[in-house]
């Protein structure tokens, strides 16, 4: 884009058809004369100034040409033709005008939303893990607690039979009934 700019009256903004074209004429309407007040401002960079109006445009309605189409200033510099230090460093109000306007639209990018169920299912079993856990835990205790005391019924059983000079036997196993006789 280059050359001297066009008056206010012949310039369009936003042309792009959006699945809502109010939506573009909001857009639009915002940022014609925010991109006014940065050409009066920087009347060297009416062309960057354009560019940049233009992408927030088409980003904002979900038509990117040139880039990915996330609402970041790295897509953005992309969907102007830019480079990112231009709008981090240059034009900062433009930079904080596409924040507030993402913000006001509440718009989320396409990922954010698989990303969002994915959070959902991991922290769900994240909950599930944590509850295994504490059940094998109390499972871990009850079993400590029962070797101790078998320890400790071993141990006795030991000493009485040791004190009665006797040796322990094992006893012979009886069958079991057949389960009509229990």
């Amino acid at each position: 884009m280059t050359g001297s700019p066009a008056p206010a009256e012949e310039r369009e903004y936003a042309t792009v058809q959006a699945p809502s074209g109010q939506l573009t004429e909001i857009i639009a309407s915002a940022l014609g004369p925010a991109a006014e007040a940065a050409r009066a401002q920087w009347p060297d960079d009416t062309d960057e100034i354009q560019a940049i109006t233009d992408a927030m445009v088409r980003l904002l309605t979900g038509v990117p040409l040139r880039s990915d189409g996330q609402l970041t200033i790295k897509s953005l510099a992309e969907e102007a033709g830019l480079r990112r230090n231009k709008l981090t460093h240059k034009h900062t109000g433009l930079k904080d005008l596409f924040y507030a306007l993402v913000r006001a639209q509440n718009i989320r990018p396409k990922d954010t939303e698989r990303l969002q169920q994915e959070r959902d299912e991991l922290a769900e079993a994240l909950k599930k893990a944590r509850r295994e856990r504490n059940e094998l835990r109390e499972e871990v205790k009850r079993l400590v607690r029962i070797i101790h005391v078998l320890e400790v019924e071993n141990d006795n059983l030991k000493t009485t039979s040791g004190a009665r000079g006797g040796t322990v036997r094992v006893l012979p196993q009886r069958s079991a009934p057949p389960p009509s006789q229990r």
